[in-house]
Order: C-alpha cells, then structure tokens, then sequence
C-alpha cells in the first residue's frame, strides 16, 4: 500500500488507520482482533483481497495483490494438510510451481 518504502512512521500509522477503518466498514474486521487466530483467517480470504484492492489505486499492483492471495489460498491446504500427498495430491504437484511464483510476485 505504501507508495514510498522510506515513508515517515506517521504515513504509516495514517495507512494504517485508513486500512483498519476500511476493513472495519467493509469486512467487521475489528483492528483489536488484530492478534486473534480468527482475525488473521478472516483477513487471509479472497473477499478481504477486494476490500483492499478499493484502497490501491494502481491496477498492475491490484492484478499482483490478486495472484498474490490467490496463490497464498492453493498453497495453504498442502502445508496445514497432515498427509498432503493423501489429502491434497494436485495442489502437492503444483505447490513447487505456485511457491516460485510466489517468490517472483514479492521480489
């Protein structure tokens, strides 16, 4: 969100509160929650990607949040899977490949 990575920590805490009011309208996300179990579930889910996308201005930077999430929700059953080769075979295949995508994405 943060357009310049040197931004004063008054920019970031302004951000921050933007983000924290908008989740709260949009998603019931509640900033005290922030350290919840629960909070951190309900953040990590394609409806909350949206809520934030309103906030990004830069559509290229939306698009990579997108794949981003997306990327993040395929991967996640094989790593809170106890046999992933049993439970989740197909997403065990392409987890290699979505892991280096990801990679790329946040570089």
């Amino acid at each position: 969100v943060y357009k310049n990575p040197k931004s004063t920590k008054e920019e970031r805490k302004k951000w921050q509160n933007i983000l924290d009011k908008h989740l709260r309208k949009k998603m019931n996300l509640k900033p005290i929650m922030r350290m919840n179990g629960n909070f951190a579930r309900k953040l990590m889910s394609e409806e909350t990607v949206d809520a934030v996308c309103e906030l990004i201005h830069c559509e290229e930077r939306q698009i990579a949040l997108k794949e981003l999430m997306d990327l993040y929700l395929k991967m996640k059953p094989v790593w809170r899977s106890s046999c992933p080769a049993k439970e989740c075979p197909e997403l065990l295949c392409q987890y290699s490949y979505h892991s280096q995508r990801f990679a790329e994405l946040l570089s």
